[in-house]
């Protein structure tokens, strides 16, 4: 029989860092007979997200805080409550308690903001219930909440392949960047369905990934592997062009892209000062977006 949870005595209140997921790349090899789509992407880690905390307890609940909180007030299966439940599932006697979510980034925005809180609940769940940070059941758990998540919890720059179980962890150098969003939620299931692949169906496969690549080398690289879902994301929201113009126009700019399925898009700089000169450039251009200068790569670590 497996082990149950430990008896924890935890002391106050656990936090954990949520940080915001960039697919630098995606490529869609293809979908399956199950309807999954099969991907290939290389993720790095922003060193901005959202922040939860628990406090163990009985009963599972959820408070909301930040900027986010009212747009996810409406949803009773938040990510963070799914995934403590999946793993609840499996680990039996599993101590739960109440999470709040300080929503700061931009809800489907395509930075994998719901899939890193969830990552983030089960890492304090595993925390507050003495599990190894490699408990096969906490990948279990994150691969049963959604397809990013596993990634989410690894937490670090990764090739992603597969529908997000396949892992393999990556160096990359550290870069300045933007992410920009124009405040437009897109529905991942909506830019997949004007995607239009069949089940079955199979497509071209991505450059491989070299290993120990020079900053100019990874960008000449990254040139030529696209993100596959940007074509349908920009024709459910044809502001995306604004936006990408908008970064393109920033002095020292090196890469711009669309992450995920969007809508938020992500511009690379020298350091972290080029990327917070361009953020300002953009944030006083276009107020209503949401601009955040921030880091990818190396391996990027949260602000406070």
């Amino acid at each position: 029989m497996p082990p149950t949870a430990a008896d924890p005595a935890p002391v106050g209140v656990l936090r954990e860092r949520a940080s915001a997921k960039i697919n630098l790349t995606l490529r869609v090899l293809g979908r399956r007979a199950d309807g999954y789509h099969d991907l290939s992407s290389l993720v790095a880690f922003a060193g901005t997200g959202d922040r939860l905390t628990l406090e163990p307890g009985e009963k599972l609940a959820l408070a909301l805080a930040g900027p986010g909180a009212s747009v996810l007030a409406a949803d009773a299966d938040n990510l963070v409550l799914r995934a403590a439940r999946h793993l609840a599932a499996r680990v039996p006697g599993l101590v739960l308690g109440r999470f709040t979510l300080d929503k700061r980034l931009p809800v489907a925005s395509g930075i994998g903001g719901g899939s890193a809180d969830a990552a983030a609940a089960l890492r304090l769940l595993a925390r507050a219930n003495g599990l190894a940070p490699g408990d096969a059941r906490l990948f279990e758990a994150a691969l049963a909440t959604g397809s990013d998540v596993p990634a989410c919890l690894q937490g670090r720059s990764c090739l992603m392949a597969g529908r997000g179980e396949k892992l393999v962890p990556v160096a990359l150098p550290r870069f300045g960047a933007v992410l920009v969003n124009p405040r437009l939620p897109v529905a991942t299931a909506d830019v997949f369905r004007a995607l239009s692949l069949a089940p079955g169906t199979r497509r071209s496969e991505p450059s491989p990934f070299p290993a120990n690549l020079s900053r100019e080398q990874l960008l000449d690289w990254l040139r030529g592997e696209p993100n596959e879902l940007e074509a349908p994301a920009r024709a459910l929201v044809p502001v995306l062009d604004a936006v990408e113009a908008a970064l393109n126009a920033t002095p020292g700019v090196f890469l711009t892209r669309m992450s995920g399925s969007g809508a938020t898009m992500f511009a690379l700089y020298d350091d972290c000062r080029a990327a917070a000169a361009a953020a300002r450039i953009v944030a006083g251009a276009h107020p209503a977006w949401w601009v955040k200068p921030t880091v990818l790569g190396g391996d990027a670590r949260m602000e406070a």
